[in-house]
């Protein structure tokens, strides 16, 4: 009895022929600056944070422009639920209002700060300038949990709870 299994070999990978715009962009990227990336990055978060700044997110419904599709379909806070009130109390100093806004939010942004800082830092002068944070799985683990307990106890009705509800 004979196989009829085929052992030759499989055919070459090709690399596709890269079109001209995306010869352009790595062009321009193998080109750049080191400071290109961590630039970007503060153009990013600053339109973001003048955005918050300039819309008053304190003022806005369920209701209102842009909105949570969450909280307007079900009523429920969703876990990213008072990010941006949270992020424009930070702005202003009101650490307890922003808090009451997003806990995790506010335990974040410092840590969010330093990491950037020092991506930041040690690409732009090319060397260890700060250290880097190192993040376990565990911790991961450990601030998703608290999130979602968060999220959960947020959305209780009861009174220990309500103050959580935004």
């Amino acid at each position: 009895m004979t196989s009829t299994v085929d052992h030759s070999a499989p055919p070459p990978y090709l690399v596709p022929q890269q079109d001209r715009f995306t010869m352009w962009v790595t062009r321009a990227w193998m080109r750049s600056p080191r400071w290109t990336a961590p630039l970007a990055v503060t153009a990013c978060i600053g339109g973001a944070l003048a955005y918050t700044e300039f819309a008053d997110p304190t003022d806005l419904t369920a209701f209102s422009s842009p909105t949570c599709l969450i909280k307007l379909t079900t009523g429920f806070d969703c876990p990213g639920c008072g990010g941006t009130r949270a992020a424009w109390y930070l702005m202003h100093g009101n650490i307890p209002q922003a808090a009451r806004h997003h806990a995790i939010f506010v335990f974040a942004v410092p840590f969010l700060l330093y990491a950037y800082v020092a991506w930041a830092a040690n690409l732009v002068l090319g060397r260890k300038a700060m250290p880097m944070l190192r993040v376990s799985p565990r911790a991961v683990s450990l601030l998703l949990a608290a999130w979602g307990v968060f999220t959960v106890l947020r959305n209780l009705p009861w009174a220990p709870f309500t103050w959580l509800f935004v």
